[in-house]
């Protein structure tokens, strides 16, 4: 074993010097498997003017590949966007190369990430004296609540069988290397993921719905309007298990019950702390909410074993009912 992940960590050090120079935004994960196909979802309504969408991408964990929502989050700063990460094959190896903020798009492996995103640059929107300018072509933006918007017609010039492929070079992987502009942008000051986006993926992770094995690729969140809509999306799968018969009476009692204490810790806390919440609070409300996530996954998921218990309940309540009703023998009389 020890031999396995000296080897790995060759390997990745190999990678760091054969890698496009693009790719030093940040690396944290290396694969031997590629990642699957990118799904195809709807986006969200904009939260509102200075939000920037964030596109959904695989990450992986210790049980596989999992799915991170693509969000509408504030950036850090005025003035910068997003670069999204991606996996690039390069040292024999599937490596992530993590996003970052910057007042430039860098390279992303020339994934069609959709929404603007279409392998290079940015479409979706720019800054204009301190105003993000949101192109409703590609953005879905209620102009009531976003007023700076314009249309351009975004034209995405991937190869059809590429649109949804969600890495960079090795077999199947999307064969682009950065342009001048985006070497440009590696050597900019970055900033990295915010820790609401950090709590974000961490969320993902620990749903097991998420993960690629469980999904078979097709995610049951694919995209969010915000990070802080965890809790309205978890009312969604449990209104989602009543209606599919997936969750017991006990079960929906016992999750909704788990949820209203959530949000009473939550609006307990912000009116503490000015309607905001500190970082540790984030975190142990995120905790929560995992916890929940859960027990949501595998409520619905024992509908196998609950059935026939639910089945033989329900034939022996009907059995006693029709006993009650069957009409009741007349005693015979003795003759007189």
């Amino acid at each position: 074993m020890r031999i396995v992940h000296t080897l790995r960590r060759f390997l990745v050090a190999a990678a760091l010097l054969v890698a496009p120079a693009a790719s030093f935004a940040g690396i944290f994960v290396s694969v031997n498997i590629a990642p699957p196909a990118l799904p195809v979802y709807t986006q969200p309504l904009c939260p509102g003017d200075g939000y920037l969408w964030t596109p959904g991408y695989w990450a992986y964990g210790p049980a596989g590949y999992y799915w991170v929502p693509g969000v509408w989050v504030r950036p850090p700063q005025v003035g910068v966007l997003w670069t999204p990460g991606y996996w690039g094959w390069s040292g024999g190896a599937y490596i992530f190369h993590e996003g970052y903020w910057g007042p430039h798009i860098g390279f992303y492996g020339g994934v069609n990430y959709g929404f603007g995103y279409v392998g290079v640059g940015y479409e979706g929107g720019y800054w204009n004296h301190g105003v993000f300018a949101y192109n409703r072509t590609v953005n879905n933006v209620n102009v009531t609540n976003v007023t700076n918007v314009y249309n351009k017609t975004v034209v995405v010039n991937n190869n059809v069988t590429n649109n949804h492929v969600s890495y960079n070079g090795g077999t199947g992987g999307i064969q682009a290397q950065p342009t001048r502009q985006e070497q440009a942008a590696l050597r900019e000051q970055h900033v990295a993921p915010t820790s609401e986006q950090q709590a974000h993926v961490q969320a993902a992770q620990a749903d097991r719905s998420q993960l690629a094995s469980v999904n078979g690729g097709r995610p049951q969140t694919a995209a969010l309007p915000r990070v802080g809509a965890r809790a309205a999306n978890q009312q969604s799968r449990i209104a989602n298990g009543i209606r599919s018969g997936q969750l017991t009476p006990r079960e929906t009692s016992n999750l909704e019950s788990r949820d209203a204490s959530i949000n009473r810790q939550v609006a307990t806390d912000r009116a503490a702390n000015g309607g905001r919440l500190t970082p540790q609070e984030r975190q142990q409300i995120n905790q929560r909410q995992n916890n929940v996530s859960r027990s949501i996954y595998n409520d619905r998921h024992n509908a196998a074993n609950d059935r026939p218990v639910q089945q033989r309940q329900q034939a022996q309540r009907q059995q006693r009912q029709a006993q009650r009703e069957q009409p009741r023998a007349q005693p015979a009389h003795e003759p007189k």
